[in-house]
């Protein structure tokens, strides 16, 4: 995603910026103060109730590990299925997970999982040391992104080997742990890790772009056996993903005051050798 620039509000006076912030506390929530809350470096959670783009509401959990330097979001879809997010700035990787509930009266598994890694830039999303320290005062409240961010469409056309994923980030292991054979990446984010000094038994390749072109969407496939390419699409329904910078007359530069929230959107492609690893997809 293009980095976004830093907002900012008009220059105000002390005066108004106080009689400002018990709203801005309710809306958007405010940092805690240094040894308030959990100790300094310690894992912390924000639980918020949030907006879907198909405007049920569900709730949606934040953690921030200023130590660890990641953040893990996670909500539940009202069809059961659950979205989880993790950002790892040591290793410049995010990772998407989806635990999908299966059909048991179609003879479907009870869930099937689906991981993607893509690499991470740091303009997504707040730093954790900031996402740390967030509070709401109203718990009760229903959040709606301020910013609705364009749908991001990746074609994944290389595997991660699950046995050697912690190389590729520490979280990898446990995120995925339920889709060891289902771990999708992108060859320019390859080529990225590797420059970085990731090894490259971490990654497998799947066929060529290509060939996956000749192959029909999964949506198009009546025989359960045979190869397609599968789409699946999850969004972020809401996210700390800036920091807002304020004037202040008596301060000489910008300082911190708050967040914007964004909404954004996936579409993953990807090889599936058996119609049947793509159910949901029913769409031409």
């Amino acid at each position: 995603m293009r980095p976004r620039g830093r907002g900012g509000v008009p220059p105000a006076s002390p005066a108004l910026l106080l009689l400002l912030l018990p709203v801005f506390m309710q809306l958007l929530g405010a940092p805690r103060g240094e040894g308030a809350g959990t100790g300094a470096g310690a894992p912390s959670e924000l639980r918020v109730r949030v907006r879907l783009p198909d405007g049920q509401v569900t709730e949606e959990s934040l953690q921030a590990d200023s130590d660890a330097d990641s953040i893990s979001l996670e909500l539940r879809k009202p069809d059961g299925t659950l979205i989880s997010f993790t950002a790892d700035f040591k290793k410049d990787v995010k990772i998407f997970r989806a635990l999908i509930l299966g059909e048991l009266e179609k003879g479907q598994s009870q869930f099937q999982a689906l991981c993607f890694a893509t690499r991470l830039h740091h303009n997504e999303i707040i730093p954790s040391e900031a996402m740390a320290k967030l509070r709401q005062k109203n718990p009760r409240a229903v959040r709606q992104a301020e910013e609705v961010r364009g749908l991001e469409q990746m074609h994944m056309d290389v595997t991660v080997n699950f046995s050697q994923g912690g190389l590729l980030s520490p979280h990898l292991r446990n995120v995925c742990a339920e889709a060891a054979d289902a771990i999708y990446t992108r060859q320019e984010d390859v080529r990225f890790w590797l420059e970085q000094g990731v090894d490259s038994f971490v990654f497998e390749a799947l066929p060529k772009a290509s060939e996956q072109m000749l192959l029909p969407r999964c949506g198009q496939m009546g025989d359960r056996g045979k190869p397609c390419v599968c789409r699946y699409g999850l969004s972020l329904a809401w996210y700390p993903c800036m920091l807002k910078y304020c004037h202040g007359r008596d301060r000489p530069t910008p300082y911190k005051c708050g967040i914007r929230s964004c909404q954004k959107s996936y579409s993953f492609d990807f090889y599936v050798p058996q119609r049947q690893l793509c159910l949901w997809d029913e769409d031409p």
